[in-house]
């Protein structure tokens, strides 16, 4: 009971300090109401890479600590920060224990206050939560009266073989070495010649150019003082040597080229030399017939205009090079075009007295591009269904209510907000609607969630393969399930919809499948049905909102801000398989952020219910949708902060796409599959750690519950995300 009442301290502790609460850190006067003189302020706002401000010096003793990221310091996306004082690294102080969680929409505006008490020394900071950049920054305290005033003593001393001049052969070592009698040395710098650029200073420079060299040396105390530079002068010599060979030479241009192969904005030139005697000493270029310079990386050429870039190699021994050179013409990138194109549709066939098209309609869509780039291409989705590429008009000739949605993009990556056309077809001659045991509107036929890669064309009494498979049926044993599939194959196969080949795609498929199996049978519940009574039953919390569309689906919102869950209250779920569809409606070029939160506990009456997104973030798990190629690390089926999938494990679809996603947790084995394809097993069986870890994770080795609620991230304004069709089966 002793060891659990101090488990249970220690997580309420580091709780309060993530709902920004007061902190008391180590050597602080607890319970003390007056706050010191000394004010130390950070502050965040939409930037993800680093703090917007930030103290660089203090003074040791009392100090209020103020972290405010809120929308009077620039933060307009609600997107929360941490400012979290590092104690595991001993290369920093660590008797400060701080860590603040920060919005604009938490009860205090986004503006936190601690006390504290610093003590000499530097202290690490950072931003704790994943996915942002390198918020970090040190800050350095000195004695409360200034007493450390006194820079290191700094020394070097210079070794290796020397000739009778005095100069070094082959190559001469430098050690540095400075002491501090106050605050003890924090760091030594080094530099090679003049120019030479600062560098951390761990071990013996080792200078094997031969010519004469000058390093440069410092150094700095805890308490910020720096001593005066100093240098050594020396001259490195070639050992005696027969070589006469020259080195061998080359370059590359690298750089992004237009269709005449002329460079955009910049060329890139990498020299590269060789020599098997004595070795390189020195590579030296001239941009056209400017003077010879030391090459010491690429060389990048921006202006406009065609150049030439000589080169050449010197070396040990004295033996130099023939110049070479390349030319290239760089010129300057064309205006941007950010123009989309235009578009539009037309629908015809034969009409009735009600204005529906009889048999059937169809709808030729028509692009433009005035921005300068080109048209790249059209799409069409039928009824919400993927978008598909348009080549010819869509005939739609099967009977009920229908909407084509259109748009083109251009070379540019443009593309056009949708349009849409809705009609009605009739059959003709009053011919019923088509018996279809099932809806599935998939490109291919997926059993199961196993793609057998056949077109999921419509058949000759107007209803899908995929619909006469009748895999969502509850099948009382595998054998039942193949026997059926045959006999619709058989049937299809007949009429000539399929080929043999396609016959045995689907009845491999089948057998795969696994349906009918004990523990296999479909038996979902449908949760989420595109009905406003099906959305009622969930409950929004936390920031942003999601809104019903007239096709059913659910899209966040792009003008209510924050980040927050839209999560179904009416019972936990165990081992359990989820089927949803997604789709990424982000506007312009971004790509949306969201994911599905699994096994995480109540989210009222819990200690974080202030921000109850954070329950299911911090407690359960979130299996991320993220088809964006740059930004987060975590891709789409990513057990986020757990178990990393990149772009090509993702399978990424083009934005504006429905995706099947399926989510099987069983124990603690997660598997993610995207339309029908395993992208992604993790087994959360403890040892797994949150990346970068946090300090704030309640897990001590990232295990999670084995049963909770589910729920749908909204989580920003730009991060635009359609769901639908959500069902649920315990397994």
């Amino acid at each position: 009971m002793k060891r659990q009442r101090s488990v249970w301290a220690a997580l309420l502790a580091g709780l309060l300090m993530v709902l920004g609460l007061q902190t008391t850190a180590v050597g602080q006067q607890a319970g003390s109401s007056a706050q010191a003189d000394q004010v130390l302020t950070w502050t965040a706002g939409n930037d993800i890479t680093r703090y917007t401000s930030a103290p660089q010096t203090a003074v040791a003793g009392p100090a209020t600590i103020v972290f405010e990221n809120s929308e009077a310091t620039g933060n307009t996306t609600g997107m929360p920060h941490t400012l979290t004082f590092v104690t595991s690294d001993p290369a920093y102080n660590s008797d400060v224990q701080l860590n603040i969680l920060a919005n604009p929409f938490d009860d205090q505006g986004g503006r936190h206050t601690a006390e504290v008490t610093l003590s000499p020394g530097r202290y690490l900071y950072h931003c704790t939560i994943p996915g942002h950049g390198e918020m970090k920054g040190v800050l350095v305290v000195t004695e409360g009266g200034g007493e450390d005033t006194t820079a290191p003593e700094t020394a070097a001393e210079v070794s290796g073989t020397r000739n009778a001049a005095g100069a070094y052969v082959g190559s001469a070592s430098v050690a540095v070495s400075a002491t501090d009698a106050g605050s003890g040395v924090d760091r030594i710098e080094y530099a090679i010649g003049a120019d030479g650029a600062w560098q951390p200073y761990t071990a013996p420079v080792v200078i094997d150019q031969v010519g004469e060299h000058t390093v440069r040396y410092r150094a700095f105390d805890k308490a910020g003082n720096a001593a005066a530079e100093k240098s050594v002068t020396f001259t490195v010599v070639a050992p005696p040597t027969e070589d006469t060979t020259a080195p061998e030479t080359s370059a590359t241009v690298d750089g992004e080229r237009n269709a005449d192969g002329a460079y955009l904005d910049m060329a890139t030139v990498t020299v590269t030399a060789s020599d098997t005697g004595s070795g390189v000493n020195t590579i030296e270029y001239a941009v056209g017939d400017g003077a010879w310079q030391a090459y010491t990386g690429p060389v990048m050429v921006h202006q406009v205009g065609t150049h030439t870039v000589r080169y050449r190699a010197t070396d040990k021994a004295g033996n130099v090079a023939a110049a070479k050179s390349v030319q290239f013409t760089v010129v300057a990138t064309p205006p941007e075009d950010t123009t989309p194109p235009v578009t539009g549709a037309t629908v015809d066939g034969t009409r009735n007295a009600d204005g529906a098209y009889v048999g059937r309609a169809t709808v030729t869509v028509s692009a433009t591009d005035d921005g300068g780039s080109g048209l790249a291409g059209i799409e069409y989705s039928l009824d919400g269904g993927p978008y598909l590429a348009y080549t010819a008009p869509v005939v739609v000739d099967r009977a009920g209510r229908h909407t084509v949605a259109y748009r083109a993009s251009d070379k540019a990556g443009n593309t056009s907000a949708a349009g849409t056309v809705s009609f009605t077809v009739v059959a003709g001659g009053g011919v019923p609607a088509p018996p279809c045991p099932e809806y599935d509107e998939r490109l291919t036929v997926i059993v199961g969630t196993v793609d057998s890669g056949v077109p999921n064309r419509v058949t000759n009494n107007r209803c899908r393969i995929g619909e006469l498979i009748e895999d969502e049926k509850e099948w009382t044993s595998h054998q039942l399930f193949l026997k059926h599939v045959r006999e619709v194959l058989d049937a299809l196969r007949t009429e000539g919809v399929i080929d043999g080949r396609e016959y045995r795609a689907i009845n491999q498929a089948a057998r795969a499948s696994g349906i009918g199996k004990p523990g296999q049978t479909e038996g979902y519940r449908t949760i989420l049905d595109g009905t406003q009574e099906s959305l009622a039953r969930w409950e929004q919390v936390g920031g942003g909102s999601f809104g019903l569309n007239p096709d059913g689906s659910i899209t966040s919102s792009a003008t209510t801000p924050g980040m927050g869950m839209l999560w179904f209250p009416e019972r936990k779920y165990g081992d359990f398989s989820l089927k949803l569809q997604w789709r990424d409606d982000a506007p312009g070029t971004g790509n949306a952020n969201s994911g599905v939160f699994v096994r995480f506990p109540w989210v009222h009456d819990h200690p974080e219910e202030s921000r109850p997104e954070w329950v299911a973030i911090k407690y359960g798990h979130e299996i991320q949708e993220f088809d964006s190629p740059t930004g987060d690390m975590y891709k789409t089926g990513s057990v986020y902060g757990f178990d990393r999938v990149g772009l090509a494990g993702a399978g990424v679809t083009q934005k504006g796409t429905w995706n099947d996603y399926e989510i099987r947790v069983v124990d603690q084995h997660y598997s993610v599959y995207r339309n029908g394809v395993l992208i992604n097993e993790f087994d959360n069986t403890g040892g797994q750690v949150f990346e970068p870890p946090r300090s704030d994770d309640p897990g001590t080795d990232g295990r999670r519950f084995a049963s909770g609620y589910v729920g749908l991230q909204v989580h920003s304004t730009t991060d635009v995300v359609s769901y639908r069709d959500v069902r649920i089966k315990e397994l």
